[in-house]
């Protein structure tokens, strides 16, 4: 049945939830809408402008920049300083945090913004689906003051909102503020979006893995024995395989059919690859508002104390009973739990 409801009528019917805000968690939210459908509509526009390759960059990862990576994470930062909405944005694709002042010289916003402005942005040139995921904070020092970075490097359990962008078939925009998850599609002939997906949850159980098997060599035993577990003819089993390698669509893809995502740490990635504040932090509040679980194969995502701002992590999601079973694997191996350690 259609839903005629849209996603700025849905922020407006759900505004008791963040009361204190005056519009301004609102105002946020709209700034994201906006920036998202301007993205959209560059990436649909691929292969028929100069937007495909790289870009000639790289990030403070040291990963290769794409054009439209660089495009992308323009349009967010530009929509958002320039609404003033916030008090401070970080960006996986900028070295530092960016304070924006406001007109008088100071800002009394509340909220600060983590974005990852195009993950997945190595599929475009191929036409595979990528997205955009985003994690709001209230600040923690005084408003009117500068932006500091410890209103960044804050646990995910005291995330105020956050959510995603998939630019797929259709382009959908899923968020959470703390009470469940909902997804909204955009209709491109009125650029507005609609609730399509109220209520989204992880079925408990699933029976799709997606990892990278191609470094299997590379893994922790106890993952390398999960995996064992996957593929081995008994019961439900054997698991679906199913890797994008765009972290939004596969765990799109996971919390609508059920299944679990991995991104453990391996030989040649000691500390695993997935930023913890722009990618890993977001997943794991949609995921436990979605009824699943987060975790790095040991402790709860937004549990651990971020120490830099590109800090990565490993990261295990998705339906509970599957990411359970990867962690009864990865306890018989305890001592891959201290990834935080290595150089």
């Amino acid at each position: 049945m259609e839903n005629n409801l849209t996603l700025g009528e849905f922020i407006i019917e759900n505004q008791k939830h963040y009361k204190s805000t005056s519009g301004e968690f609102s105002r946020l939210l709209s700034s994201i809408k906006l920036a998202a459908k301007i993205v959209n509509y560059k990436v649909n526009k691929a292969g028929l402008v100069d937007i495909l390759g790289d870009a000639g960059d790289v990030n403070i990862q040291g990963e290769d920049q794409k054009k439209l990576d660089v495009y992308a994470n323009d349009v967010f930062m530009q929509t958002l300083i320039n609404r003033e909405i916030a008090c401070g944005i970080a960006s996986e694709e900028e070295d530092d945090f960016v304070a924006i002042k406001g007109k008088h010289g100071t800002n009394e916003n509340k909220y600060v913004m983590l974005i990852d402005p195009l993950d997945g942005s190595s599929n475009v040139d191929v036409n595979v689906s990528v997205g955009t995921i985003f994690s709001i904070y209230r600040r923690v020092t005084p408003i009117g003051t500068p932006v500091q970075q410890e209103d960044f490097l804050q646990r995910g359990n005291q995330q105020v909102a956050a959510g995603y962008v998939v630019y797929g078939t259709s382009t959908m925009l899923v968020y959470t503020s703390g009470h469940g998850v909902n997804g909204f599609t955009l209709n491109p002939a009125i650029g507005s979006f609609y609730l399509s997906h109220p209520n989204m949850e992880f079925p408990k159980d699933g029976n799709i893995y997606s990892i990278n098997e191609g470094n299997y060599v590379h893994f922790p035993q106890g993952v390398k024995d999960y995996l064992k577990y996957c593929q081995e003819e008994k019961d439900d089993r054997p698991y679906t395989s199913r890797y994008i390698g765009s972290l939004v669509s596969d765990f799109h893809r996971n919390m609508i059919k059920g299944g679990i995502y991995m991104y453990p740490t391996s030989s040649i990635g000691p500390k695993g690859k997935l930023r913890l504040l722009y990618e890993c932090n977001p997943m794991a509040f949609l995921a436990e508002q979605a009824n699943g679980k987060a975790t790095d194969g040991y402790v709860r995502i937004m549990d651990l104390k971020p120490t830099e701002l590109h800090q990565r992590v490993p990261f295990f999601c998705g339906s509970t009973n599957m990411v359970n079973k990867a962690e009864e694997f990865m306890a018989k191996y305890p001592e891959d739990a201290k990834y935080n350690d290595l150089d």
